[in-house]
C-alpha cells in the first residue's frame, strides 16, 4: 500500500516541463493555475538560448483547486501541453516515493541513507535492500527492512536480473538507489527504470579506473578528490549528473585519509541526489539534468 507523505499538510501539485521556446508560456501556465483557483508556491524557469528550448518547474496548493487531481494531467495537456508541444511530468507532494536500494559490501552509503529515512530527513518507503552479497543482511534486519540476496554471476546474471524486476514490480517501486553495488546493469534492466536509477562514485574516472582508485591517485599526488552522482543509462557512468562536488586534499594525506574523506563525500553527494529526485527538483533533457533548488 502507497503511504501519503506525513509532512504533507498542504498538498501541493508539481510540472516538471519543456518545450521550443516561445512566448508566453510562464503567463499561460500562471493563468491556468489561478483560473482555477491555484496558488503558486514556486516557480523556476530557464531557457537554453543555443537550442531555443524552454524548461520550467511550478508548484501550486491543491487545497481548493477547482480540478480533481485525476484529472489535472488531462486538462493541462489539451490546453497547453499540445499547443506548446511540451514534454511534461506531473507529480503530487503527498505520493511519497518507493525506493529500492541495491548494495554490495560497502556500507557507508546504506548506513546513511538508512539513517536519514530513520530520521526522515528523506520522505521515503524502502520496501526492500537486494545484494549480490549477504555482507549487509544484519544492516538491513537492524532497520527493520526486507533484504534479498541474488548471487550474480556472467553464467545467470539476465535470469537474476529478470527475478529482481519481477522483485521491485511486486513492491511497486518507483525508483532505485545503487549504494555502492558493483555489478554493471544490463541495457535491458535499465529499459525499465528510465532517469529512475541512482548512482554514486568518485570522481576520478577515467583517469584513476579500476578497484583502488585513491591509491592511484594517491601515487599521482592529486590536490582535489569528489563524488559523482548521476542518473544510470546503457553507456556505463555516462548518465545524466545530478549532484558532484569536491574537496581538497595535501601532500600530509595518506591513502587511508583519501578513502576516508571521498567515502564521507560520496555519502553526501548521494543523498543531496535522491534528495532531489524525491522533491521532484531534476529535469533530465538530452543527457543533461536541470537541477531546481
Amino acid at each position: 500500500m502507497r503511504l501519503p507523505s506525513p509532512s504533507s499538510p498542504n498538498p501541493s501539485a508539481i510540472l516538471l516541463m519543456h518545450c521550443p521556446d516561445n512566448k508566453g508560456i510562464i503567463a499561460t501556465v500562471s493563468e491556468f493555475i489561478a483560473k482555477n483557483n491555484g496558488n503558486i508556491t514556486f516557480l523556476d524557469q530557464h531557457v537554453d538560448a543555443s537550442k531555443s528550448v524552454f524548461f520550467m518547474r511550478i508548484e501550486w496548493e491543491l487545497n481548493g483547486f477547482a480540478i480533481p487531481e485525476e484529472k489535472i494531467g488531462e486538462y493541462f495537456d489539451v490546453l497547453i501541453g499540445r499547443r506548446y508541444s511540451m514534454q511534461w511530468q506531473l507529480h503530487f507532494s503527498q505520493e511519497m516515493p518507493r525506493m529500492a536500494i541495491f548494495v554490495s559490501k560497502l556500507p557507508h552509503c546504506l548506513f546513511d541513507l538508512l539513517s536519514r529515512w530513520k530520521s526522515r530527513e528523506i520522505e521515503v518507503e524502502i520496501p526492500v535492500i537486494i545484494s549480490n552479497h549477504k555482507d549487509m543482511e544484519p544492516v538491513a534486519r537492524q532497520f527493520g527492512v526486507a533484504f534479498e540476496h541474488f548471487a550474480i554471476t556472467g553464467a545467470n546474471k539476465q535470469e537474476q536480473e529478470k527475478a529482481q524486476l519481477e522483485l521491485l514490480a511486486r513492491h511497486e517501486v518507483d525508483f532505485i538507489v545503487l549504494a555502492r553495488y558493483m555489478q554493471v546493469l544490463t541495457e535491458e534492466f535499465v529499459s525499465h527504470y528510465p532517469n529512475r536509477i541512482i548512482n554514486i562514485h568518485h570522481s576520478f574516472l577515467p583517469a584513476f579506473p579500476g578497484a583502488k582508485p585513491y591509491h592511484s591517485a594517491y601515487e599521482r599526488g592529486v590536490k582535489v578528490i569528489g563524488a559523482t552522482s548521476h542518473y544510470v543509462t546503457a553507456e556505463l557512468d555516462g548518465g545524466p549528473i545530478i549532484a558532484q562536488d569536491t574537496i581538497r586534499v595535501t601532500h600530509e594525506d595518506s591513502i587511508e585519509d583519501l578513502v576516508r574523506k571521498g567515502r564521507d563525500l560520496e555519502k553526501v553527494i548521494l543523498a543531496r541526489a535522491v534528495w532531489h529526485h524525491i522533491q521532484r527538483q531534476v529535469l533530465v533533457y538530452q543527457n543533461r539534468t536541470l537541477v531546481f533548488s
